[in-house]
């Protein structure tokens, strides 16, 4: 067979498995009409394994497709739940009993997602610390999720977290996305709270700041339905450095949204009490979670989003992936096993 086959085959490979293959025509289903994933995995032709560079900076990941523990943790793989945040200290693997958060066959994006059927008091967390890749000093990251709600139909009064990077307390800092409280239709955000002294030395109500002077990122109309799924990406760059030169940037759908920058992000936080909380106030689905260590940029952020099999394809390996070989899935030290 000639040269030309053998130095396009991986990037072909992998858009046939999923989106299209240019000349045979294969299609999936869930992924018709993404011509951006063909044109980037043609970009990475030859190369053993395209995705290389994202997957070695990858802490944590879980698609629930197997359940509720993560697929892949640099740390504690388990789901936690605790009474509230105060109590994750006596903390007890899994849900909490009844149905008000379950994880739910057949609702992801590819298999399994979780559901959160109303809001509740109880709070449901991975643990930190190395998952998060928590750093003293320059700490640089990455959070990629999917939700599928209707914010203004689904989410009870009040502020909504769908996911939060917190610590022992909420003075001591936090990184968080949230949905508000009173606009129609509500704001999606993402923010970072430094130490509560540094951002907010006056002790001012959060929705009293002015939006310019608040450490985040708002959509005013944020793209969130219940019939698909939206991609939530962020990023941050130089927290804990002492400096006003913090950096925080918001993609929805791999589209960049916007970005905050000349805080003095730093969060003392002890990273053994350190947590990935989900679902705060939250009514919808949450599915596919994975967190780097390093801020991703926008060229990587939109590679994340048409990946066609999700965060599978970072995950373990298989026949239909351009980096063939027999299926292995991802170990801690960021080789397949």
């Amino acid at each position: 067979m000639d040269t030309w086959f053998f130095s396009f085959r991986p990037a072909l490979t992998l858009v046939c498995a999923a989106l299209v293959a240019s000349t045979t025509g294969c299609v999936s289903p869930k992924q018709t009409g993404s011509r951006y994933s063909e044109r980037v995995l043609r970009s990475a032709a030859g190369s053993p394994d395209p995705l290389k560079a994202i997957r070695e900076s990858m802490t944590f990941a879980t698609t629930f497709d197997k359940g509720l523990d993560a697929e892949f943790a640099k740390g504690d793989a388990k789901l936690y739940h605790a009474a509230n945040s105060r109590s994750r200290t006596n903390a007890v693997a899994g849900l909490p009993a009844g149905d008000d958060v379950k994880r739910t066959e057949g609702a992801g994006r590819f298999g399994a997602a979780l559901e959160f059927t109303k809001k509740t008091t109880p709070v449901v967390f991975y643990r930190g610390a190395t998952n998060i890749n928590y750093t003293t000093n320059n700490w640089h990251g990455t959070a990629s999720f999917w939700m599928r709600l209707d914010p203004d139909k689904d989410l009870a009064p009040g502020y909504c977290d769908p996911l939060q990077y917190v610590a022992q307390t909420w003075t001591e800092g936090a990184m968080f996305v949230e949905f508000s409280k009173d606009e129609t239709p509500r704001h999606f955000r993402y923010a970072i709270m430094a130490q509560h002294k540094l951002w907010n030395p006056n002790n001012r109500k959060w929705e009293e700041i002015p939006v310019s002077e608040r450490p985040m990122v708002q959509v005013e109309k944020p793209p969130f339905n219940r019939e698909k799924w939206t991609h939530v990406v962020f990023t941050f760059e130089h927290a804990n450095t002492g400096r006003k030169d913090g950096i925080g940037k918001l993609y929805l759908d791999g589209e960049y949204k916007g970005s905050f920058a000349g805080f003095n992000n730093t969060l003392k936080w002890d990273p053994a009490q350190s947590a990935l909380n989900l679902g705060l106030a939250y009514v919808g689905f949450l599915d596919e979670i994975a967190l780097f260590d390093r801020a991703l940029n926008a060229e990587e952020v939109r590679i994340m989003h048409h990946l066609p099999n999700g965060a599978k394809d970072l995950l373990y390996r298989h026949s239909d992936l351009p980096f063939v070989g027999p299926r292995k899935w991802l170990a801690k030290d960021n080789h397949f096993r």
